[in-house]
């Protein structure tokens, strides 16, 4: 089956063409970014350390020490990759390559002018590099959010994949990609077995398929795609997977790997060559020791905090509350905890106070699937309660939960005793955790994710948590109350 042609872009450059194209203006625009972060910061150092003073002592003049510190910082950012298209607009090593660019070119500066002994001020340069290394991170940051916005709407840079493997994996491998458009991996085509295929033109689902396993790079060349991505296949042996590779090499088109182990967080990952063969060791997720006591020592010691601080706003919201509805300010619902041991979660009533006898008559109405109940515009919610709802500030006093000790700041949803009844062994993995006033469903939809969705990512932190992952949670949270997402 001859591959299909690609159709062509506005300005009829093949889609590849235009991907690579893309991929350039934005890496120029993170040069521009940082080369005026970059003099921003030195400027700021100076004037930090010197103000309206003349600088002494220095053997170069800092006129000159300025402009090289900038191209030194580029060409240090160039090096350790920090402008690789495998690591820029998704992760967080572009994060740490730049982090260990900044601190690698400090350390190098300072052992050099220790040995020169050139002069330069050493609190004009610790300034530098703080302002700058943190002006580096947040522009990226800056950058990225951007580009996710282009990537979610269809737009901005991403890589044209071309899928290979047999078809049932072809498909799940494309839900996963597409789960995440703003991670830049946009499906272009699919490569399929021989026996699979058809004498007419094929598609699986909305991709279509352009070839076998047999022209694989051909196909990739003819719809423009740069990246191969491979998953699972009897067919794709490990001499043919290596043949591929060399069939690939010098055609701009770079080869991935899509393992069959999923859901496991990088740092459990460990990969060891034994006898040629790139042996994948997965280290068993933990639920107990010194992180787990850390973990929960920040969360009581930030509740308690958090509570203090937030004293006036729960006074007004309590206040708020009683004056719009009849019933308590506070609600007390027993859901599942950690081992499957009940307790009492707090809310602010958010709805009447007959709202369960009133979800009966609201059960066709159900706007999700799987285990829980979610509404939309929900006849049982109050006026106060809906805003309480749209902020999460119905949720602030789970603190005293936290504080407790029964739920965790970051975690699973905690879920009802109705719902775990009817677990299978699969999901009943959430319960080995604490539950969270936040988690990965908070920050990746809340009520828009479907069930299996947000079982998934329950069970992917709980199979891989740890203390950094929870700080960005937590972080991603404020995002997601300040814009609303799924929350209803």
């Amino acid at each position: 089956m001859p591959p299909a042609s690609t159709p062509p872009k506005p300005d009829g450059r093949p889609s590849g063409l235009v991907a690579r194209a893309d991929e350039r203006a934005y890496v120029r625009v993170l040069v521009v970014l940082d080369t005026a972060i970059l003099t921003i910061a030195l400027l700021v150092g100076y004037v930090a350390r010197f103000g309206d003073e003349e600088p002494s002592g220095s053997k170069i003049p800092y006129v000159l020490v300025a402009p090289g510190l900038v191209l030194a910082w580029l060409v240090s950012l160039k090096a350790l990759g920090c402008y690789d298209d495998r690591v820029i607009g998704y992760g967080a090593d572009e994060y740490r390559r730049v982090n260990s660019a900044s601190l690698r070119l400090a350390g190098a500066i300072a052992i050099a002018g220790y040995i020169a002994d050139v002069g330069v001020s050493r609190g004009f340069l610790g300034i530098s590099f703080a302002v700058g290394t943190v002006g580096l991170e947040v522009a990226r940051f800056a950058a990225r959010k951007r580009l996710h916005r282009a990537r979610s709407r269809g737009f901005g840079w991403s890589r044209k994949v071309l899928v290979v493997g047999d078809t049932a994996h072809v498909l799940e491998l494309v839900h996963t990609l597409r789960r995440e458009p703003y991670a830049g991996y946009q499906v272009v085509g699919a490569c399929i077995p021989d026996a699979l295929l058809a004498p007419v033109a094929q598609r699986l689902g909305d991709v279509p398929v352009v070839g076998s396993f047999r022209g694989i790079p051909e196909a990739a060349t003819a719809i423009g795609a740069d990246t191969v991505a491979v998953t699972a296949s009897g067919e794709l042996t490990a001499a043919r997977l290596r043949r591929l590779g060399w069939q690939l090499e010098g055609t701009g088109v770079d080869l991935v790997v899509a393992p069959a182990l999923t859901d496991v967080a990088g740092p459990r990952i460990h990969t060891r060559p034994v006898a040629g063969l790139p042996l994948i060791h997965v280290e068993a997720p933990e639920f107990r020791g010194a992180r787990k006591l850390v973990k929960g020592f920040v969360d009581r010691s930030v509740s308690s905090f958090a509570l203090l601080l937030l004293l006036p706003l729960i006074g007004v919201i309590a206040l708020a509350i009683k004056l719009d509805s009849r019933g308590p300010v506070l609600f007390r619902q027993v859901r599942v905890g950690r081992g499957g041991k009940e307790f009492g979660v707090f809310k602010f009533r958010t709805m009447v106070v007959n709202a369960d006898a009133m979800l009966a008559e609201l059960a066709t109405s159900n706007e999700t699937d799987g285990l829980m109940f979610k509404m939309r515009d929900d006849p049982r919610v109050t006026r106060v309660g809906r805003l309480l709802r749209k902020w999460s500030l119905d949720e602030l006093p789970q603190l005293v939960n936290v504080l407790l000790g029964q739920m965790s700041l970051v975690g699973p949803r905690p879920p009802l005793p109705s719902e775990v009844a009817r677990y299978d062994g699969d999901v009943a993995r959430r319960l080995l955790v604490k539950p969270g006033m936040t988690g990965l469903w908070q920050v990746s939809g809340r009520s828009d994710l479907s069930w299996e969705d947000g079982i998934r990512l329950d069970l992917y932190y709980v199979e891989n948590w740890s203390l950094a992952a929870d700080l960005t949670i937590l972080w991603k949270t404020f995002g997601a109350v300040l814009n609303s997402r799924g929350a209803y």
